[in-house]
């Protein structure tokens, strides 16, 4: 069965941000994600995580300022020097969590310039690099523009290509199929074919994205078909409650009781 995790970011929002991983555990989940832990010292974050035996799955690298509208740094030619610092900064959280997954947005930025598309090259191919001696893999995930207008990453086979051709080891792609229905559609199709390449996915109903409980994804027939594909990475639960969240969690009921 997938295993899933919690995005402490939307879910559990009922606690203060450290009461949310106590708040995870007790509700059935062994993994949590969240977009940004810099404002919590990481020394903090791992007590949390191994006081609740919790495996940290996955965060994003820094994005600027995020209030503002910033969305990370990789495709911005004249954002080179804080791409390199976010690395930098993001690596105590990743040694004190154990995380082996991290996210790199690309930023705003117009996917045709070509200054903006080699600055992303290069920001993945440093950013891998990076983090390479650590065991961790760098991801990519795109974005739709419903949500974040301006995005540079806003097309999964661009995304998927640029994995493929570039072919570093630790480079990756994050599915989120929330983002890939309202982008292309035809999510079941895109997994099979993007599998290998994938080292994390994430789920919301669409177009709410509030629990994976209905709307236009059949998320049951989606996880019967991860475990057909052998996938086993985590599936992050990265939705924003419609009420408390442990009073959403019906979806995520069956899958708890087989992993007791």
């Amino acid at each position: 069965m997938p295993r899933f995790a919690a995005n402490l970011s939307l879910m559990f929002t009922e606690h203060a941000f450290l009461d949310r991983f106590d708040a995870a555990r007790a509700a059935g989940f062994d993994a949590v994600e969240f977009l940004f832990p810099y404002a919590v010292e990481p020394t903090a974050i791992a007590e949390r995580l191994q006081r609740n035996h919790l495996t940290q799955a996955l965060f994003n690298l820094p994005p600027g300022d995020w209030a503002a509208g910033e969305k990370g740094f990789a495709a911005r030619p004249d954002k080179f020097d804080e791409l390199q610092r976010s690395l930098h900064t993001a690596l105590p959280y990743a040694l004190a969590t154990g995380v082996k997954r991290l996210h790199l947005l690309a930023g705003n930025a117009d996917r045709s310039d070509g200054a903006a598309a080699l600055a992303f090259r290069r920001s993945l191919a440093v950013a891998a690099h990076f983090f390479a001696p650590h065991g961790i893999d760098v991801l990519i995930e795109p974005l739709n523009h419903r949500d974040a207008p301006g995005y540079f990453l806003d097309d999964v086979d661009y995304a998927a290509g640029l994995v493929r051709e570039l072919a570093i080891p630790n480079l990756k792609l994050q599915f989120d199929c929330y983002h890939c229905q309202i982008l292309h559609g035809d999510v079941t199709m895109r997994l099979r074919a993007l599998l290998p390449i994938v080292s994390h996915i994430q789920i919301a109903s669409v177009p709410s994205r509030h629990e994976p409980d209905g709307e236009e994804l059949n998320y049951p027939f989606l996880f019967a078909e991860l475990d057909r594909l052998g996938y086993g990475g985590f599936v992050g639960a990265e939705y924003r409650p419609r009420g408390g969240t442990v009073d959403g969690l019906g979806w995520f009921a069956p899958y708890r009781a087989l992993g007791a």
